[in-house]
């Protein structure tokens, strides 16, 4: 009987997958999951590598998403390093740390959550863009079809976040972007692909930098873009400068519209990856609001930025201390499991 129910389960999760895929391609399925986290700690000392486990960065321990599938949070995504995964360009993947990624994938898997799976290196590896002599664009694909040769058939991947925040690439993102596509469907048509910016994948600048990814051509159709936007003065979620006193509110809806319009005027499907504030400021956390409502109205999901126990006291995180929740929790959870989007938008 052991093993009749754990098949049960496996197929369960199996036809659950399926039918959020589905939503990514235009078909009525289950409700969109419009709220998210990021979970860091596995890209932490971007600048040391490999870097040591448990000293330089970290992963999630063994019952950690439990808490949140507890408050209703499904899909999560996971920043890795492309330096700890694969030590030297075109070679084997670093088994440790990619039995730690299996580790999470696992995780959400028997926790009925699912991953999107970011390459968290802002186009470059070991300090040297994609589309260098140092770093040929054949050595991203490489990367890219090694990822989805090994984690095509993980029940808790839901996505690939093909790179974070490509900046200072203008000239090469749209080739790199194409051969990263062309490299997962080498091995995998079932999953969505998120396709991240140029100018660090602002919402606001989105149409200044990002016209030319429109030529990007996906054989299993399932490409969804992704923006990041922050609500401080420079839009770099530091939060250095005090906020002005005629701060406006709306802030957030009016640098994720710019984003929204494009993917209206083109047909396509759009994501915030990162989106997050500091909770000592009401005003933040009304701001966060309209943006969650705007983004709602039109079926856009977010990942919030961040959660995690390796942040400590990052004034982002919203991972709760003392066992007590941040107060961006409270705004973040208003909008957990609501809206009635069958399908990833945005509404026209």
């Amino acid at each position: 009987m052991k093993g009749i129910r754990s098949i049960s389960r496996k197929a369960k999760r199996t036809l659950a997958g399926i039918a959020l895929i589905a939503t990514c391609a235009g078909a009525q399925a289950e409700a969109i999951d419009l709220i998210g986290l990021n979970i860091g700690g596995a890209a932490f000392a971007g600048g040391i590598y490999p870097g040591k486990y448990k000293t330089n960065y970290f992963f999630p321990s063994p019952d950690y998403l439990q808490q949140w599938k507890d408050k209703g949070i499904r899909t999560i995504r996971f920043p890795i390093l492309w330096e700890r995964l694969q030590w030297e360009l075109n070679e084997e993947l670093n088994e440790d740390y990619a039995s730690l990624i299996d580790g999470v994938l696992e995780q959400a898997a028997e926790h009925d959550m699912r991953v999107i799976l970011d390459i968290h290196n802002y186009a470059r590896y070991k300090k040297q863009k994609i589309g260098s002599e140092q770093v040929p664009i054949s050595a991203y694909q490489d990367l890219l079809e090694r990822i989805a040769r090994r984690w095509k058939d993980s029940e808790g991947l839901y996505a690939y976040d093909i790179m974070n925040e490509p900046h200072g690439v203008d000239e090469y993102w749209p080739a790199a972007a194409q051969a990263g596509i062309d490299a997962i469907r080498k091995h995998d048509r079932e999953r969505p692909l998120l396709i991240e910016g140029n100018f660090w994948s602002s919402s606001y600048l989105w149409r200044k930098y990002n016209d030319p990814l429109l030529q990007l051509k996906d054989p299993a159709d399932k490409l969804i873009f992704s923006a990041h936007l922050y609500v401080d003065k420079h839009g770099n979620g530091l939060y250095k400068d005090p906020l002005p006193d005629d701060f406006d509110t709306m802030v957030g809806v009016k640098r994720a519209r710019p984003f929204v319009e494009w993917l209206i005027e083109h047909g396509r499907k759009g994501h915030i990856g990162e989106f997050g504030v500091p909770g000592d400021d009401p005003r933040l956390l009304e701001a966060m609001d309209n943006l969650l409502s705007y983004l709602q109205q039109h079926c856009i999901p977010l990942n919030y930025w961040a959660a995690g126990k390796a942040w400590g006291n990052y004034k982002l995180s919203v991972e709760p201390k003392d066992g007590k929740d941040r107060p961006q929790w409270a705004v973040l959870e208003k909008y957990v499991g609501q809206g009635d989007c069958q399908a990833i938008g945005p509404r026209g």
